[in-house]
Order: C-alpha cells, then structure tokens, then sequence
C-alpha cells in the first residue's frame, strides 16, 4: 500500500479515509488532482470478460468489484475503483500489454470511432454505500499509416492503456475527435463523476487545506 500525499493536502481532514483501488499510475495521477490525501491499494480481481459480456458490462463489472474488493480490507473507507475497455463495435480492446498486441489494436482503430467505456464505482463498507457510473468517450481515429502506428508505439510504449491511446501524450496525434462529457475519463478517471460520489460518500472537496491559526 502506498500513501499519496504532498504538501498541500498534509492537514486535510475527510470524514472518511480515502482509498483508490487501482494500481495505475495515471489514475493515481488523476486523483491527486484533487488534492485529497488518499492510500493506494490492489485490487485482487480476475480481469477476464464473461462469455458474450459487452464491453460496457464488462467495465461496470470490474469497476464495482474492485472496489468492493478493497473496500473488504478497507470497511471504514471511502474507496474508489474504475475499469477501461475499448469498445470497437461491440469488440472490447483492452490492454495490449505488447508491442505485436497493439500495433494490432491500433490498426483494427484506424479510420473508425472506438467508444471508451471508463466506469467508476464508489464503495464504503461500514455505511454501505455504494453507487457506480460509467463516462463513455467517443474517439474518432485518423486513417493511420503503419508507420504512424510504429513511431507512435516507439515513442510512447502505451502498452499497460487500453486500446493502445495514450490521449495525454503522443496519442492525442492519432485523433481526429473526441466526445465526452467528463474529459478525464479518457485518461482513465471520470473526476466529474468520482467527485460526485466520493462526496456523497462522505469525502470533503474544496475544504481549506493549510488553515491559518
């Protein structure tokens, strides 16, 4: 377990701990944004789709069971767990994990819209709440060459994203759009979304952080 602080947050005073239920380091990035100190925490979820489960369900699924996963080691917290999945006409895409892997993925993408379905669950054991929501971003792809495909992957090892887009960094080249109603999604965390509920749960936001005496 990590703990994510910094200066900014070291006196913030929450109703409930926080804890994100992820290992990736652009939702953590994401969250920190908040300026909310919060743990770090693994989830111990089996990944693999359900047979004919859509992509959609399959993020919903995985998003709710992480966090009802930590939330069992972490009863008095707040806990935030989320899932990605590439929907490419009802095909789910997820991480490639390699080179050969996504260089298939990218050219499966080309010249089409590929929906991401970013879910975001919010669960605290003791007061039994528990809401999820799902952000879905429409990414419309450039008709990409396949040595586009090669010096982006090269450049930006986008290995552990899924569908291969690494919208933060050089993959923002390979876009021709993107429609979302909560930008971070595409990134990985709705932070419109998580906001909402993490509040609901219990969470202060926009609290003065360094009280003066």
């Amino acid at each position: 377990m990590n703990i994510a602080t910094s200066p900014l947050v070291a006196s913030a005073v929450t109703s409930r701990p926080l804890v994100l239920g992820s290992t990736s380091r652009y939702r953590r990035e994401l969250l920190q944004r908040l300026h909310i100190p919060f743990d770090v925490a693994a989830p111990d979820v089996d990944e693999s789709p359900l047979p004919d489960e859509s992509p959609l369900l399959l993020a919903q699924r995985l998003a709710l069971a992480k966090a009802r996963a930590v939330a069992r080691a972490f009863p008095h917290a707040v806990v935030i767990g989320s899932d990605q999945v590439a929907d490419l006409n009802g095909l789910p895409l997820g991480k490639p994990g390699n080179h050969e892997r996504a260089v298939a993925q990218l050219r499966q993408m080309r010249g089409q819209t590929v929906i991401f379905q970013t879910a975001v669950a919010v669960v605290c054991q003791e007061s039994g709440f528990e809401q999820n929501s799902l952000a879905a971003v429409r990414v419309k792809f450039r008709d990409l060459t396949d040595e586009e495909i090669e010096n982006y992957l090269r450049a930006e090892q986008p290995y552990d994203c899924a569908g291969s887009a690494k919208s933060e960094g050089l993959g923002i080249a390979l876009l021709e759009a993107i429609e979302s109603d909560d930008p971070t999604a595409l990134i990985g965390l709705p932070l419109i979304r998580t906001c909402k509920m993490i509040q609901a749960a219990g969470v202060a936001l926009l609290t003065n952080r360094n009280p003066q005496p």
